[in-house]
C-alpha cells in the first residue's frame, strides 16, 4: 500500500473544497491508499508543507486542490529537491482536482472526478514534465531583489494578469464564466505595455498587449492562450503580440479558445515562438502571474527559464 501526502486547500473553488474533505477519503480509502491529511491555512502554506512532506518518507505527495495548490507543491518540492541549484524531484506529484478550472488536470489527460484520480495513485506510474521559472523585479525594488518561483502550467505579464485582478474582484459569478467577463472587462480597458524582449534566437521592442509563456497550452478553462505547448519537449512556448484597439482584440478574443487551426496564434500581429529563456524589460509596469497566482501587481523586468524533464506526475 502506498503512503501519501495530502496537501488540501479547503478555499480553493471559491472556498467550496473543504465541503468535499469527506468525499476525499472516502475516494483515498476506497483506492487503496494510506495517507495523512493536512490542509493549508493560508497562502504559501502547501510550499512548506510539500516541503516537509519530501523530507518524511511518504511514497507520494498529493495536491488536492485547483491550480494554485497544484503549483504551490510544486515550489515546495522544487524547494526540497534544490531544482534551482540542478537537482532533480524524486517524489511523484498527484493531483485530486478540487478547483474550478484545473488546467493542469486537462492538459495532462488527468482524471478529472474525485474517484477516478484517487484510483491512479496507487500504481504510480510516472510522466516526467519541465517547469518553468520564473524572476521578478518589482517597481522600487533594488537591482538584486529580484522574487521567484517555478510553475507547471504558465504564466504572463500584460493583459492576462490584469484579467486576474479583475477576477479576483468579481464574487457573485464562478468558474469560467466569471473569467471571461473578467476578460471583456480588461479588453475594455485597453492597456498597452511599451517593453524589450530578448529569447535564444530573437528580440523585439516596441508596444505589446500580452506576453504569455506557457508550459502547457491550455488557462483559464477556456484559453489556449499557448496553443503549441509540450511541457515535455524541452522548451518554453511564450506568444507576444500587440493589437491597437478594442474592436480588434475582440475580434481575435474567440480564436484564442481554439486549440487547432484557427487559433489566435495566426493573426499576423500575434507572434508564437519556443525557447528555453526570456527576458523582458519594461518601460511601463505590469502585473505577473504564475499559474494563475499573482506574483506582483507591478513589475520592472521578468525573466524566465526553463528546467527540463524535473517533475515526475501521476498518469493513468
Amino acid at each position: 500500500m502506498v503512503k501519501a501526502k495530502i496537501i488540501l486547500n479547503p478555499y480553493a473553488r471559491r472556498w467550496t473544497a473543504k465541503q468535499r474533505i469527506p468525499e476525499v477519503k472516502a475516494a483515498l480509502q476506497a483506492a487503496g491508499v494510506e495517507f495523512d491529511l493536512s490542509l493549508s491555512e493560508a497562502p504559501g502554506h502547501a510550499i512548506d508543507l510539500a516541503e516537509e512532506a519530501a523530507y518524511k518518507g511518504f511514497d507520494l505527495v498529493v495536491a488536492a486542490g485547483g491550480d494554485g495548490t497544484i503549483s504551490e507543491v510544486v515550489n515546495g518540492l522544487c524547494r526540497a529537491y534544490r531544482v534551482q541549484d540542478g537537482g532533480c524531484i524524486q517524489m511523484p506529484l498527484g493531483v485530486l482536482p478540487l478547483g474550478s478550472a484545473n488546467d493542469l488536470v486537462v492538459n495532462l489527460g488527468l482524471p478529472r472526478d474525485l474517484k477516478g484520480a484517487a484510483a491512479i495513485l496507487p500504481a504510480a506510474r510516472q510522466r516526467w514534465i519541465d517547469l518553468g521559472h520564473l524572476r521578478y523585479l518589482k517597481v522600487n525594488a533594488g537591482a538584486g531583489e529580484w522574487g521567484e518561483c517555478f510553475f507547471d502550467n504558465n504564466s504572463a505579464i500584460g493583459l492576462e494578469p490584469s484579467i486576474t485582478l479583475i477576477q479576483q474582484e468579481i464574487t457573485w459569478l464562478h468558474g469560467t464564466l466569471r473569467y471571461l467577463l473578467a476578460t471583456l472587462i480588461g479588453i475594455a480597458r485597453n492597456p498597452t505595455w511599451q517593453l524589450q524582449l530578448e529569447w535564444e534566437g530573437g528580440a523585439y521592442q516596441g508596444n505589446s498587449t500580452l506576453v504569455t509563456v506557457g508550459n502547457n497550452p491550455l488557462t483559464g478553462g477556456l484559453f489556449y492562450m499557448t496553443p503549441h505547448a509540450d511541457p515535455a519537449d524541452g522548451k518554453l512556448t511564450f506568444v507576444h503580440g500587440y493589437m491597437k484597439g478594442r474592436p480588434q482584440i475582440l475580434k481575435l478574443l474567440p480564436r484564442t479558445m481554439k486549440p487547432g487551426a484557427g487559433s489566435y496564434v495566426e493573426h499576423p500581429s500575434i507572434h508564437e515562438a519556443h525557447t528555453t529563456w526570456l527576458k523582458i524589460v519594461l518601460e511601463n509596469p505590469t502585473p505577473v502571474h504564475a499559474d494563475g497566482e499573482i506574483q506582483s501587481r507591478a513589475v520592472k523586468a521578468v525573466e524566465y527559464r526553463l528546467f527540463p524533464a524535473c517533475l515526475p506526475v501521476i498518469i493513468p
